[in-house]
């Protein structure tokens, strides 16, 4: 495994995150148990979690993974080995059945009491907001159109505040956006500075070679700012396997099992899917790996965030850290990606 740290931290991270929505519905207690055991084995020690999930959110199984993974903390006595991010929901009808207060003051502190509760720890390594509450163009919104009806006011600073007192508590540690833009993110770390607040020190974005979006704006904030991107869909769903053209997937198979789920499953999206495919087939590399190796290799990252229904596909999935692209790879990807730039943004 290779490790780096959490930026403006001493905080030892494993450069491959064990991302953890599928249980709690697509997995069983007993499999998120197998999984963090194998992961734990390879040398990851970071998971991401949040109280959202399991994906697809809804009332039934709301948090149950934040649970999963507390009771495997009881059983197993690992929480000094993991470092622990999880998030709170922000707002919409996605999320209606947890809250409707946004990231208010009294909605941050029942929300972080809550996750310790269920994690069964007394504190969390890196707490993240997991959205916007304004309204942006996220979830697969390619461009921003702004909204004179958006009911949202300013209050990066209330929400930093009231995060600096739950950090003098002890409850959490340190802090992070998701599904984060630019102009947002920029705004965090300016009142942070401003006004010595806590800095927000990663952002969890989707990055894949289906959506290389972050190299925009982002990546020039994260790198001069040292914001460390913490990459989530990796794999595109489960596209970059390449089990979907190759017709190698299961009734099982998440895109089978949830179709809602379309964004890395556009025709431009399956094209630029057949174009890295025999990418990796004509240098000898397995999809799956040399997409994760992708993202592994980009100077912004912190950490690669990978989700697995099975031990194979962890297994497989671990091994991309070990897999270095040469520079003849990578130049043949991103002809890919100037035929079919960001399909799935």
């Amino acid at each position: 495994m290779k490790y780096t740290t959490l930026p403006h931290t001493d905080i030892k991270v494993s450069k491959i995150c064990l991302g953890t929505m599928t249980w709690g519905n697509q997995n069983t207690q007993q499999e998120g148990f197998e999984q963090m055991n194998f992961a734990l084995d390879q040398g990851v020690n970071f998971f991401d979690t949040a109280e959202l999930y399991p994906v697809p959110a809804c009332a039934e199984t709301y948090a149950e993974t934040e649970r999963i993974i507390g009771q495997w903390f009881q059983e197993t006595n690992n929480r000094d080995k993991v470092v622990l991010a999880t998030k709170i929901a922000g707002n919409g009808d996605y999320t209606s059945h947890i809250r409707t207060n946004g990231f208010s003051k009294e909605a941050l502190h029942d929300a972080v009491n809550n996750s310790l509760k269920r994690l069964k720890t007394d504190y969390i390594d890196l707490y993240q907001l997991h959205w916007p509450e304004r309204q942006t163009n996220t979830f697969g919104v390619r461009d921003f159109k702004y909204n004179s009806n958006d009911a949202w006011q300013d209050n990066f600073k209330a929400v930093l505040e009231t995060l600096q007192d739950i950090v003098k508590s002890g409850k959490i540690r340190q802090v992070g956006i998701s599904n984060e833009k630019a102009w947002g993110a920029m705004r965090y770390l300016e009142d942070a500075k401003k006004y010595n607040l806590p800095r927000m020190v990663t952002i969890q974005n989707p990055y894949s070679l289906l959506n290389r979006t972050f190299e925009g704006d982002l990546a020039e904030v994260s790198m001069r700012e040292n914001m460390g991107l913490l990459a989530y869909s990796p794999m595109g769903f489960g596209v970059l396997s390449g089990k979907y053209i190759q017709g190698t997937d299961t009734a099982k198979s998440r895109l089978n099992m949830f179709s809602r789920y379309s964004r890395y499953s556009s025709a431009q999206a399956t094209k630029a899917t057949k174009g890295y495919l025999k990418v990796a087939k004509n240098h000898g590399l397995k999809l799956s790996q040399m997409a994760l190796a992708f993202v592994n290799q980009q100077s912004f990252l912190t950490s690669n965030i990978i989700g697995a229904t099975s031990i194979d596909q962890l297994k497989e999935n671990i091994e991309s850290i070990a897999l270095e692209l040469s520079a003849e790879v990578l130049s043949e990807i991103n002809l890919v990606h100037a035929q079919t730039p960001n399909p799935a943004p």
